[in-house]
């Protein structure tokens, strides 16, 4: 046996070796059989319970389970010409990869490059639920768990959409026939809102959107499926991706570009920073741009994936944000939610950690890990330690306004799309399909809150409206809960 191989001793946290990691140091006295007094001298025990309730960290707030990998980007096409971001500078080009994908379909990337780590953070539907930022919080609670019972509660869920009716191109997408994918394998990365690529060196851009396709392509689960997996393997995604890469059967996907020249976006006919809306391939086509390869499990999942930290505000030069409303306010909340979750430093931890950072502005704080920058000067424009600028950002749009309170409104033109997605449906046949998904919800909220959703549907079409009303008089309501959550009585001093 080499003296690698040799079995390690084993220690306490501090280093000093143990001669049993099972036992205590107690009083026992001579008559009493199996029992005893701890003591706190016991350095061993008292760490060990200690460390025990202190293992997991704040879980993520919608995307909590996923499981995770390395791999690499690939770029197969020149866009040179309009964009010079790090990872598409030359065709061939491999930049490193940590991908995380969420059980509830979320998409995160972290490339790794000569400039910065980029996040794209997506999902595996094309659009979102709302599109005004504050609304946010509510949207999640609403699709959690309800406050007095702490389970599901498909009323809510409803009540929230009722009330909320630019969200139906999304819930079309969610109960339609790709709502739940066959294995991660199967699972698009849409980036949902439309970004700035560009070349900082001449201030050009182009609008994008952004899509990763599964090249082993879209498949999806039954309803009847899905169910069945739910109570028999709840990790059933997690496992497969890992054994698929484990044998050596590589999940990978393309990455394809829709690109917009930013004086369309002025009379285009739907707002292209609204995150509701998609912009049909028929009008902007996509445009294949490189290769994502899954190849290499984490050795650890907590210290690769679940301190892992991904944010849309992890840009590079080259991409920039647009005037999407959803993405700034993304851009605030995912670092934020990571400082909480995570700790302030937690961009020095190995699966966060670009290749390369200078940023001794940021200093101190718990967990410090990269030695702190030393002796250099910690304010700016110092005297005594030079740094060098990087590149400007892409160009910033200008912007002539008031400020003011807003949030949108629901009108005519948000039906378009969800409408052709219904033609899309009955043209393929997966109408019933949706109905039945549809239906099987819908069916678990109040009596009331469902002749509120068979009223929205009629917006799209009547057909929807009609035939999801048909289908659920010949269910047997199975409410999530008896009656609606209660009221609290409001203080007299509340009143208006």
């Amino acid at each position: 046996m080499s003296e690698s191989d040799e079995a390690p001793v084993y220690t306490l946290a501090e280093g000093k070796p143990v001669e049993d990691p099972t036992s205590s140091v107690v009083l026992r006295g001579p008559k009493v059989r199996g029992g005893g007094l701890a003591f706190l001298a016991d350095t061993q025990l008292i760490e060990t319970l200690a460390h025990f309730p202190r293992e997991r960290i704040p879980e993520r707030v919608v995307h909590a389970k996923a499981a995770g990998a390395w791999g690499y980007f690939e770029c197969t096409h020149d866009i040179t010409d309009w964009c010079s971001a790090a990872p598409f500078r030359r065709i061939g080009k491999q930049t490193q990869v940590l991908a995380r994908l969420s059980t509830v379909a979320g998409f995160a990337l972290k490339m790794k490059t000569e400039e910065g780590n980029w996040d794209f953070v997506g999902n595996d539907l094309p659009v979102f639920f709302i599109r005004d930022p504050a609304k946010f919080p509510s949207l999640n609670s609403s699709h959690k768990r309800h406050p007095q019972t702490a389970v599901a509660d498909a009323s809510m869920f409803w009540d929230f959409h009722n009330n909320n009716q630019e969200g139906a191109h999304c819930l079309m997408q969610r109960f339609g026939p790709r709502g739940v994918p066959q294995s991660l394998k199967n699972v698009n990365g849409f980036g949902n809102h439309t970004f700035k690529f560009g070349k900082p060196e001449d201030g050009s851009y182009k609008y994008v959107k952004i899509h990763f396709k599964p090249d082993d392509g879209i498949k999806s689960l039954s309803q009847e499926d899905a169910v069945l997996l739910a109570g028999e393997e709840p990790d059933y995604h997690v496992k497969d991706m890992y054994n698929s890469i484990e044998r050596g059967d590589y999940p990978t996907w393309t990455m394809y570009l829709q690109v917009m020249d930013p004086k369309e976006a002025e009379t285009y006919k739907w707002n292209i920073f609204d995150i509701t809306k998609i912009w049909p391939h028929k009008d902007y086509p996509l445009i294949p741009v490189g290769k994502l390869v899954l190849n290499k499990n984490p050795d650890n999942h907590f210290h690769d994936i679940e301190q892992a930290a991904f944010s849309p505000s992890t840009l590079i030069p080259g991409i920039a944000p647009s005037a999407d409303l959803m993405l700034h306010a993304r851009m605030f909340s995912y670092p934020d939610a990571a400082r909480y979750r995570v700790g302030p430093n937690y961009q020095q931890l190995p699966c966060n950690r670009p290749l390369d950072a200078y940023s001794p502005y940021q200093r101190d704080g718990p967990m410090r890990l990269d030695g702190n920058y030393g002796s250099d000067p910690d304010y700016v424009r110092s005297s005594f330690r030079k740094v060098k600028s990087g590149p400007a950002d892409v160009a910033h749009s200008e912007w002539v306004g008031r400020v003011q309170a807003y949030s949108s409104d629901v009108e005519e033109e948000d039906w378009e799309q969800p409408r052709n997605l219904w033609k899309i449906f009955k043209d393929n046949e997966e109408d019933e399909v949706f109905l039945n998904n549809l239906s099987g919800h819908v069916n678990k909220a109040l009596p009331e809150v469902q002749e509120a959703t068979v009223r929205m549907w009629a917006n799209v079409d009547e057909e929807i409206s009609k035939r999801l009303e048909e289908k659920l008089k010949k269910l047997t309501g199975d409410f999530d809960h008896s009656k609606a959550p209660p009221s609290q009585t409001v203080p007299a001093s509340r009143r208006k």
